[in-house]
């Protein structure tokens, strides 16, 4: 008896060990749990996703299963995001700026030229200003558990390349669609047009639309060279995206469950932004060499976009109010010291 008692105590002994779940494993259910992307396998969101995915079961000893759906399969962000809350898609991530039509103060990431580079981001998305955001979610039914990354957005488009500002006049551009961003392109005379992302790729192949803006890894996940011509490194507008879950499935969760979901969002969090910017690094090679004709606007070309795009930050931050402008202002400024 007593040899058959010391067998099962290092059996689950192994068994911890293996599953790096020791802190965990008092209390886990059986669950499968789908978490949508809308960029294709080897995106880094793809990537932070999958990891996320392989974290969780590790923790939870395999009970918690995570299934990956790359590509927008199911379906554009808001579509996502209404499911999202209704509980039938547990998880997603998205630009963080598309929750603004849930709690108004998220569209703030969607400022143009907000962020001058991706350290100041994230001391402002890891810290109280940008938890303080994802906390108003959860009255919309959305649980926020980290920022990760999407970069720095660029503009591309089929018919001419883009030396000057008003070579981006008279197109048009497919934008995410919300407010700012149908604003600032009918500030520099382009014509919007507000897309869900699965559809892009079609419209700009069947010359629906003229262009679109994103950042370089996404241009090249999604093989936007087949179908755009010239690139411009615009730099207008930077992407932070949220890692969520739908707050019916998180009340469902036992402490344990929570504790290890947040462990691993927070290491997937650390392991995207990684692979983020090493393929921001080397996308913009790999669409050089795959044909596309890339510009960049001269130093007072820029400084003649922002100033286009100023009346429209004015517009907006009145709209997501001013006391969430000057909070972000105010951490920004710190971090400028």
């Amino acid at each position: 008896m007593k040899r058959r008692l010391m067998m099962k105590t290092v059996i689950a002994a192994l068994a911890a060990v293996s599953f790096g779940s020791s802190a965990y494993a008092a209390d886990f259910s059986e669950r499968s749990l789908k978490f949508g992307v809308q960029n294709p396998k080897g995106h880094p969101a793809e990537i932070g996703a999958q990891k996320f995915a392989d974290l969780i079961a590790e923790k939870s000893g395999g009970k918690i299963k995570v299934k990956v759906f790359a590509g927008g399969v199911l379906g554009g962000d808001q579509q996502t995001v209404s499911a999202l809350q209704g509980g039938t898609i547990e998880m997603t991530a998205l630009n963080s700026g598309i929750l603004g039509s849930h709690v108004k103060e998220m569209a703030i990431y969607d400022f143009p030229f907000l962020f001058a580079n991706s350290q100041e981001v994230d001391a402002v998305v890891d810290g109280p200003f940008g938890q303080g955001l994802h906390k108003k979610l959860e009255e919309k039914g959305i649980v926020g558990l980290g920022y990760w990354e999407l970069g720095f957005r660029n503009i591309t488009n089929g018919v001419r390349p883009i030396n000057k500002v008003e070579d981006i006049a008279g197109l048009k551009l497919r934008v995410i669609p919300n407010p700012i961003n149908l604003d600032w392109v009918k500030a520099l005379g382009a014509n919007p047009v507000p897309l869900a992302w699965p559809e892009v790729y079609t419209a700009l192949e069947q010359k629906a639309i003229d262009g679109q803006e994103n950042p370089v890894t996404v241009i090249q996940a999604n093989k936007l060279n087949e179908v755009q011509k010239h690139l411009a490194l615009t730099n207008h507008v930077y992407n932070p995206q949220s890692m969520i879950i739908s707050k019916k499935v998180w009340d469902t969760f036992s402490a344990d469950e929570k504790k290890a979901f947040q462990d691993a969002a927070n290491e997937a969090i650390a392991h995207q932004r990684k692979v983020s910017r090493e393929q921001t690094a080397t996308a913009l090679d790999a669409l050089k060499k795959a044909g596309m004709q890339v510009t960049e606007l001269p130093a007072e070309e820029v400084a003649k976009l922002r100033e286009k795009m100023k009346p429209v930050v004015a517009t907006h931050a009145a709209a997501v109010g001013q006391e969430t402008v000057d909070a972000i202002n105010a951490e920004l400024a710190k971090l400028r010291k």
